[in-house]
């Protein structure tokens, strides 16, 4: 099965690497974990360029710049039952598919989507998103190859 095309809203898994590894010079992150796709935009070039929020399981230090997932949700997304929050103060910026979206299965593509959070919370997390953009409480980490 083909990856599908990204959207906002979709809940991928995806290697995350946070700002202040980034600034240590790493190039991996840490751990694959579910990610939000809150932006997809076309370059020139005809790339899609997507940018993804993390899913914690931490509580946020500052809950202004988080939304905490219900369990519905999660358990909808085939996500385990422990409290997740997508937080806003980091964002990661690739060209789609990129090299560090994981698969859950080796070569099964499908097994790097979860699915699509609801309307109302994906525009929560985009209203919160752009506030957090807009005060400089939060910076994108850009990708490459």
């Amino acid at each position: 099965m083909p990856l599908p095309t990204p959207v906002r809203g979709l809940v991928i898994r995806y290697s995350f690497l946070w700002r202040d590894e980034a600034a240590r010079g790493l190039e991996e992150g840490g751990k694959d974990r579910p990610c939000a796709v809150i932006l997809v935009s076309e370059s020139q070039q005809d790339d899609l360029w997507v940018t993804v929020l993390p899913v914690i399981h931490r509580p946020p230090d500052d809950p202004s710049l988080a939304i905490e997932l219900p369990h519905a949700t999660k358990r909808r997304l085939g996500l385990d039952d422990d409290r997740s929050w997508i937080v806003f103060t980091d964002a990661n910026r690739f060209i789609w598919p990129g090299p560090d979206l994981r698969f859950a299965r080796p070569g099964d593509t499908s097994s790097a989507v979860y699915g699509l959070l609801p309307p109302n919370i994906y525009e929560e997390m985009r209203a919160k998103f752009v506030t957090a953009v807009r005060s400089k409480r939060a910076r994108a980490v850009t990708r490459t190859d």
